[in-house]
């Protein structure tokens, strides 16, 4: 069976994606995770802002552009598929808690299981759809992306500390690059649909982006670390995801145009925030 572009392109964003989060597991130690045991209402509220918060600004907002029904499904998918794979990187980069930003984005992926089904059946109500995505399917999805390569991290450097901090920097500039290559070569493949869709759409995804930062940096409790990690969390949303269940549905190719518009859209805003968040922890 020979193997086409469209078959290659998401084997190889899954694999560089295994290796970010392998990458961030090396770097973890598993006592980093038991502070936030002592802090049950700051994870509470994290978890409130990424999983809650995000997919009810999308819903007041979206209506406001008179976006077409799937560019505005697009959109909605994105606001309810959270634990973005990269979302940890870049919120330790930005100066996110060491502690706390892993433990977020664990239970964010843990609980998605959950909350991406419920929301799909919410926005169903609201979009009079008939999309459906099951917890298996979600669990599978995020396990294979996210939870087996950052555990599988977590292990080697619970029982190969060293080797696992000489491999951890070799191997995240490799993760990062490979990521990159990926990610340009995903947005030159979808730039027609891209460009096509529109700048209303690109102002909805933007502002959905920036309403999540500052919601997340409000409810991120009052260490600025704590801030960024679930500003970060918030805004960076799960394509994987999102395309996961256009996929399975089927959705039309708006659908796509609009969640690959607000990968790039929220992409470009979150940067200059976690810029911002690194100078002043500096």
């Amino acid at each position: 069976m020979s193997l086409t572009p469209g078959a290659v392109l998401p084997m190889l964003a899954t694999a560089a994606v295994f290796t970010v989060m392998f990458a961030l597991g090396l770097g973890l130690a598993p006592r980093e995770l038991a502070w936030v045991r002592a802090r049950p209402g700051l994870l509470a509220r994290g978890l409130f802002s990424v999983l809650v918060v995000v997919p009810v600004i999308a819903a007041v907002v979206l209506p406001w552009f008179g976006l077409s029904r799937f560019l505005e499904i697009g959109v909605a998918l994105m606001a309810i598929c959270p634990g973005a794979p990269v979302a940890l990187q870049r919120s330790l980069g930005a100066g996110g808690h060491r502690a706390f930003a892993p433990a977020l984005q664990l239970a964010v992926a843990s609980l998605a299981v959950v909350s991406v089904p419920v929301s799909i059946a919410v926005f169903n109500r609201l979009y009079a759809g008939g999309a459906w995505v099951g917890p298996a399917t979600v669990a599978r999805q995020v396990l294979l992306a996210q939870l087996l390569p950052l555990g599988l991290g977590l292990a080697v450097h619970h029982l190969a500390p060293a080797r696992a901090m000489w491999l951890q920097p070799r191997l995240a500039r490799f993760g990062l690059g490979f990521l990159l290559v990926v990610a340009v070569l995903i947005v030159v493949g979808t730039a027609p649909m891209i460009v096509g869709a529109g700048t209303r759409l690109a102002l909805a995804s933007a502002l959905v982006t920036v309403l999540a930062l500052v919601a997340g940096h409000g409810l991120g409790g009052p260490d600025p670390a704590t801030r960024t990690a679930v500003a970060i969390s918030s805004a960076a949303r799960n394509p994987g995801l999102a395309l996961l269940v256009a996929t399975l549905n089927p959705a039309p190719p708006e659908v796509r145009a609009a969640v690959m518009t607000h990968v790039l859209v929220s992409a470009i805003l979150i940067a200059p925030y976690a810029s911002w968040r690194l100078r002043t922890r500096q």
